[in-house]
């Protein structure tokens, strides 16, 4: 009996703009993420796929654990055989390598003649 009601002061007058403001901080943030972080990691993704996608027999690369060796057989789409020094020969998974330092030259093809 003591305790009265409270009732709001006052309802607001545009009530659509008060959400649209508080939600645009949140939206220039995502914005702002997007250009900064997701684009260009999404661009180093699909470099790093064309790379390891074009690797042939002859090429010198760097796996992710640092070993260094020339590729002497492309086994699969996912894993190639790395020769290391003369008679060490590893398998390696393609994803795995991190960088291509040079280049080999092409298999010659065999003509059926």
């Amino acid at each position: 009996m003591f305790i009265t009601p409270a009732f709001a002061q006052g309802a607001p007058a545009a009530g659509g703009t008060d959400m649209l403001m508080s939600l645009l901080p949140f939206v220039l943030i995502f914005v702002i993420m997007y250009f900064l972080i997701l684009r260009p990691q999404q661009k180093k993704v699909k470099a790093h796929q064309e790379l390891v996608k074009n690797v042939r027999r002859g090429d010198t690369v760097v796996t992710s654990g640092g070993l260094i060796g020339k590729v002497s057989r492309v086994i699969d789409d996912s894993e190639i055989e790395l020769q290391l020094a003369e008679g060490v020969k590893i398998r390696q998974v393609r994803g795995l390598i991190s960088e291509v330092r040079a280049k080999g030259e092409p298999a010659k093809e065999e003509s059926e003649s």
